[in-house]
């Protein structure tokens, strides 16, 4: 019976312990790549649950007419190897990770990818820059 009490203990500690730590808690708003002019780039963001639940959101607004588009998806609990994000909306697919700072557009793997649409706009020389944003509060 001691045995089994053990095992059941140790399962339940290494459970506990192997939680990820998530960086922070509430909603951030990011810009990874530039939007096509004309038609409202998206206003993308994350929220990050208590428990540790990741949603992922945009809002557009047509540039032409006013209106909203929207959608809100719960991508899982929070991973920080990488987390796949899927809008049925456009059915755009992406994957990110995320740290307390930034956010990044990575591969199926979590191998951050690197565009020219990832450039600053201000420095028009760069090439092939790393996809990534500062997540804004």
């Amino acid at each position: 019976m001691k045995a089994i009490f053990a095992i059941i203990l140790f399962c339940f500690s290494a459970a506990l312990f192997s939680q990820t730590q998530i960086p922070f808690t509430g909603k951030r708003d990011f810009n990874i790549e530039d939007g096509a002019s004309g038609s409202g780039t998206p206003a993308y963001y994350l929220d990050v649950k208590k428990n540790g639940n990741v949603h992922f959101g945009f809002l557009q607004i047509n540039q032409a007419d006013g209106r909203e588009t929207k959608e809100e998806i719960n991508a899982g609990k929070y991973n920080p190897e990488v987390m796949k994000v899927h809008f049925k909306t456009y059915n755009e697919t992406f994957y990110v990770k995320f740290n307390k700072e930034k956010i990044y557009l990575t591969d199926e793997k979590g191998n951050i990818k690197k565009s020219n649409d990832c450039c600053p706009v201000s420095d028009m020389a760069k090439m092939n820059c790393p996809c990534e944003s500062i997540l804004y509060k």
